[in-house]
């Protein structure tokens, strides 16, 4: 029998990626006060969630997941929200058409302020400072004032993730989202593309359906549908002094929610069954992901679906797999053997983005988008062998116009890279080349679908 979980019970665990703060007093005093603070997000809202990734677990939906590697202070700006929206927007619609399915959305957003790094500290020229570990804890600029990890800074990202969360309910439910303009946009896209022509079959037949819809008398002026859409936030739980303190107990059924973001997930850094980080997440009642690594074997896998699942509840457990474009045969297909044995309830993610990170030759990392994309075919392609289904896709990108995944329709180049280089962590796909992947997915789900892909599959 498991032992009895509380809130805190992961401070008696050994805990990896945490920071160094210089006065535990004041770490503590900061939690104190962010436990007083109003919940981010609400337990229903993460019940709605889970009872959509069910759905998509049972093949019934589509999971869009995505959004910046890592959230800034400097770049919290009403217009970057908005541009991230607009993009995702696109995305999911061309993926909805495609699959004829409903598009879960889930952002990276308003939350994800905390990184994993693979060393402490980091040298340049010659000097040895803390690791950047986002803004949540300490600054990207290298200087050692900045790098001393400040607790007061979980103060500032809470208010950034509330704000955040304001304007993106107002987009969802306002009339931003109304289908018609997200339609206009996404035909904006396909005029621009260098590839616009491999994309314009797809277009045109959504086109043709709102058309027929609309002379039906369907339009989102009298059908909410069109004209709304919900949008759920996700992060990585990373610093769990930070979770703790917005873990609340849920007045309508006694259950422990963590109301800082409906989804929370596990880093392949942190998914050490006896450490922390899958003791917090295993008491809270929020959906939660677990990012699937090379490393990961078919038993710590059972073990820790069994630990974080105990009851098997559909949508409950997201796996997101991230092996490198080179590597997705070799380790996907146990993995799924194994769940699929057991008798286990997942849905299956393609993280295509961290598996498939290189350095330029100019010095920058960046990640190549024919990289990203034989990933995503690949994780199709092992579920349509092995009879299961590819249930979604977990991407880093961005609405802005960024140069820092080399590759796509417009060719970003290893010498352009420093044009736009604007990440705090890794690199993301920039709008078009994120539109032109949900393009290149679609022609999948339309295999899926055992449909003839030959008319949108021809560049």
């Amino acid at each position: 029998m498991a032992a009895i979980w509380t809130p805190d019970s992961w401070r008696m665990k050994p805990v990896a990626q945490v920071p160094d703060y210089p006065d535990m007093a004041v770490v503590s005093a900061v939690e104190g006060r962010l436990a007083t603070f109003p919940p981010l997000v609400f337990a229903g809202e993460a019940r709605k969630l889970k009872k959509h990734l069910a759905a998509v677990a049972r093949g019934e939906a589509f999971l869009l997941q995505g959004g910046d590697c890592a959230e800034s202070f400097a770049e919290h700006h009403p217009n970057h929200i908005r541009d991230f929206f607009r993009v995702f927007l696109q995305m999911a619609v061309v993926l909805t058409f495609a699959g004829s399915r409903p598009v879960v959305k889930v952002g990276r957003i308003a939350g994800q302020f905390a990184k994993p790094r693979s060393a402490a500290t980091e040298v340049i020229d010659g000097v040895e400072l803390p690791s950047y570990r986002g803004d949540i804890i300490n600054d990207i600029a290298f200087e050692e004032s900045g790098r001393i990890p400040d607790p007061t800074r979980m103060t500032m990202a809470y208010r950034q993730a509330a704000a955040t969360l304001n304007l993106l309910r107002a987009f969802a439910q306002g009339g931003y989202a109304n289908l018609d303009n997200v339609h206009q946009w996404m035909l904006g896209f396909v005029n621009d593309s260098p590839q616009g022509e491999r994309y314009r079959v797809l277009a045109d037949r959504i086109t043709e359906t709102l058309d027929f819809m609309r002379a039906c008398g369907i339009d989102p002026e009298n059908t909410p549908q069109l004209r709304s859409t919900d949008l759920y936030t996700s992060h990585e739980a990373l610093l769990l002094g930070y979770e703790q303190a917005l873990t609340r107990v849920d007045s309508t059924t006694g259950d422990w929610y963590a109301t800082s973001g409906h989804m929370l997930w596990i880093g392949d850094r942190t998914r050490q069954l006896d450490h922390a980080h899958v003791e917090f997440c295993r008491g809270v009642k929020n959906p939660i992901g677990v990012k699937c690594g090379p490393s990961l074997d078919t038993d710590d896998l059972l073990r820790l679906v069994d630990v974080l699942n105990p009851e098997n509840e559909p949508g409950r457990m997201t796996l997101i797999t991230r092996f490198g474009a080179d590597k997705v045969e070799a380790h996907l297909p146990r993995l799924i053997r194994a769940i699929e044995r057991e008798g286990k309830v997942v849905l299956w993610s393609c993280d295509p983005m961290h598996g498939n990170t290189v350095k330029a030759g100019t010095g920058f990392k960046t990640r190549p988008f024919e990289r990203i994309l034989a990933e995503v075919e690949n994780f199709f392609a092992v579920h349509r062998a092995e009879g299961t289904h590819a249930g979604g896709i977990h991407v880093e990108m961005t609405g802005q116009a960024v140069t820092e995944c080399t590759g796509g329709a417009r060719e970003i180049t290893e010498e352009a890279l420093s044009d736009r280089y604007h990440t705090h962590c890794d690199p993301r796909l920039n709008a078009d080349q994120a539109i032109e992947l949900s393009f290149l997915i679609a022609e999948n789900l339309r295999r899926e679908r055992g449909k003839d892909v030959s008319a949108i599959a021809t560049a």
